[in-house]
């Protein structure tokens, strides 16, 4: 009976070991590509056809703007901040200076990637190499860089709240675009 048991056992061994293995890979590569700073290469999006369908747009202001490896990073952008369904499809009003959603969709993609190529000017001219500050920054404002450069250049979600809180003075408030409910 125990030699049945070490042998299903021993039979499982190598399936199992490469289950880890496998598992292992997977978590060393999400990891790697945390650690390899302004990597582009996102896997795991699911960007609905509605974000899709800018694609061409955004791969021509991306390369007008010298980021074209950056496309499917501002393709996310776009899923988050507009599913890729409003006018203003990156938000990118604001970065203007004008009232939220006063862009069409081609100023607004143009727009969103000038400004999202001077995000990651300002984070390489303040010796920072992490691409989540640039990413953080789109949303937060070209501010955050500067207040991640004076503390370690790296971005964890405890700096980007702390950023938050003092920028707001502590308080909360309620955001109410319906793009914010997820």
């Amino acid at each position: 009976m125990k030699l049945k048991h070490i042998a299903i056992i021993g039979s499982l061994f190598p399936i199992l070991f490469s289950l880890v293995l496998f598992f292992g890979v997977l978590i060393s590569a999400d990891s790697d590509d945390e650690n390899s700073n302004f990597s582009s290469g996102i896997t795991g999006m699911n960007l609905s056809a509605e974000v899709l369908k800018h694609q061409p747009m955004v791969e021509k202001y991306a390369r007008e703007y010298g980021i074209s490896e950056y496309v499917n990073v501002l393709l996310a952008i776009i899923q988050v901040e507009s599913g890729g369904t409003a006018e203003d499809v990156m938000q990118s009003s604001e970065s203007l200076g004008l009232p939220p959603n006063s862009l069409d969709t081609e100023s607004s993609i143009k727009q969103g990637c000038k400004y999202f190529a001077s995000l990651l000017s300002s984070c390489k001219n303040q010796g920072i190499d992490d691409l989540n500050v640039a990413i953080q920054s789109y949303n937060y404002g070209g501010g955050y860089v500067g207040y991640v450069a004076g503390k370690g250049k790296k971005h964890t979600f405890n700096l980007a709240e702390n950023f938050a809180r003092e920028k707001s003075g502590g308080k909360k408030v309620t955001y109410t675009n319906p793009i914010a409910v997820a």
